[in-house]
């Protein structure tokens, strides 16, 4: 085919934070683009059943909490009443209002969408099944984007009583909730339930709740959601699931398990799996390992050297923050530039009350790989803004190198965490030490201040707790 007779200059397989931000970056450097986005709007799980209407519905449950909790301090409100419908609109107004957005924004860049699943069918074009039939796309580069989906546990009955993480969005007045799943989306979604009126039980197969994260971080929210939950049951494992008309009659095994119990709904949220294994890489000659991941380079190529692919496909973390910063490497390259993803640190966050956020180096992984790390540890008891809004339950922790004194890892529980951790993530990208967040001067009262703090103990500096 003659050069500029493909369809595309790039092709970009799905339209999630990922692929839209690629197809952005590739039509801002000049390059005619094809967008094929199986949902009618743009944003892809994320935007449409995932990190944006929960964090919607997020709000709401914090609020709740913050408004019961003032009747210790002398203002008591009435007992919340739900219009769920009402509720279920916000979350879909929310997100309508971001997906109209890119929409624009790819009519202004003249980026073409095209609605449907695709599937590679050679390295150089893809074959979609849209609304009007199949359609064959021919395209010099692509960028697949093709993201993840909910795993699933077997021998589960077909009942709408089931959910997973995008049902569980459908709020509604559920009286009983058994969450399958301690990870960050099963934790999420039971703080949402709890605060509008769901008895919570919860079921991990694992030792711990949020697994992976330094058992220091989580051990604040686990006493909190021990105290409202109904039930938080680690190393146990649901053997059966039997839909009956009153509810899901639910058995469990392990060292902890709760006896037989009957909900009204279960939420399960074990985890995502990536959809290396349903975008036709074989077609392409592009390699899928046995979890369905995309092995990549640097430049986020695969074997196939004009076929990139980003986000979740490639690896963990499946964040969306991850899989925009690689959509720019890739695009970039795909224009002929020279690019590549070098990231010292991302972040990750658990959005739940309270918030979890950590990045860089963990301590687990310190001592699994042998890295030598001192810590530093701030707790929010001593904090005046966190005494002040009454969540005194959160710590601000830093790793850091024992002899450069250089900032590895970071660790916050706490209100707000996730909007806190970002200081540290640009300190570890910077290559800074605990000297230049220490003298870094933090706004005072606020709970910014304490990775100042922080740092301040690492420096031995500190003056606002007494000194180990």
């Amino acid at each position: 085919m003659t050069e500029g007779a493909r369809d595309a200059e790039v092709l970009v397989l799905g339209g999630g934070p990922g692929g839209y931000t690629a197809a952005f970056r590739a039509a801002d450097l000049g390059k005619r683009v094809v967008l094929v986005e199986r949902y009618a709007a743009l944003g892809g799980v994320c935007l449409n059943v995932g990190c944006i209407p929960s964090k919607a519905l997020l709000h709401v449950a914090f609020t709740i909490g913050e408004a019961a909790a003032l009747a210790e301090h002398g203002v008591t409100f009435g007992a919340p009443e739900f219009d769920f419908a009402k509720l279920r609109a916000h979350k879909d107004a929310v997100v309508k209002r971001l997906s109209g957005g890119l929409s624009q924004l790819a009519k202004q860049r003249k980026v073409e969408v095209v609605t449907g699943t695709a599937r590679l069918a050679s390295p150089n074009h893809v074959e979609v099944q849209t609304a009007a039939g199949a359609r064959s796309i021919s395209f010099d580069s692509a960028i697949l984007a093709a993201g993840s989906r909910n795993a699933a546990l077997p021998n589960l009955p077909d009942d709408p009583r089931i959910l997973d993480s995008t049902a569980a969005l459908e709020v509604d007045g559920v009286a009983r909730l058994l969450v399958i799943g301690g990870g960050i989306i099963g934790l999420e979604m039971a703080a949402v339930y709890h605060a509008l009126g769901s008895q919570v039980t919860v079921v991990e197969l694992l030792p711990a709740l949020l697994t992976g994260v330094d058992p220091d971080l989580v051990r604040p929210l686990q006493r909190r959601i021990s105290q409202r939950y109904a039930g938080i049951h680690l190393q146990t494992k649901v053997t059966e699931v039997r839909a009956e008309p009153d509810g899901l009659r639910v058995r469990f095994e392990g060292a902890n398990a709760p006896a037989e119990g009957v909900f009204d709904r279960v939420l399960v949220a074990v985890g995502r799996r990536p959809n290396g294994d349903r975008i036709g890489a074989e077609a392409a000659g592009v390699r899928v390992d046995a979890r369905g991941f995309v092995p990549v380079d640097a430049q986020q190529r695969t074997n196939v050297p004009n076929i990139h692919a980003i986000g979740d496909l490639c690896g963990a973390p499946m964040l969306a923050h991850k899989a925009m910063h690689e959509a720019k490497v890739a695009a970039e390259v795909a224009a002929g530039l020279r690019s590549g993803f070098d990231a010292r640190a991302i972040p990750s966050v658990a959005y739940t009350d309270p918030e979890v956020a950590w990045v860089g180096l963990t301590e687990a992984e310190a001592a699994q790989r042998g890295v030598a790390v001192e810590k530093a540890v701030y707790p929010w008891a001593a904090n005046g803004r966190a005494l002040g809004i009454a969540r005194s339950e959160g710590m601000t922790k830093l790793l850091f190198e024992p002899e450069s004194r250089r900032v590895l890892g970071a660790g916050i529980v706490g209100v707000h965490a996730g909007e806190l951790i970002a200081e540290l993530a640009l300190a570890i990208e910077v290559g800074a030490d605990v000297w230049d967040v220490a003298l870094t001067i933090h706004p005072h009262p606020s709970l910014s201040e304490t990775a100042g703090l922080a740092a301040e103990v690492a420096a031995g500096t500190v003056t606002d707790i007494l000194k180990r």
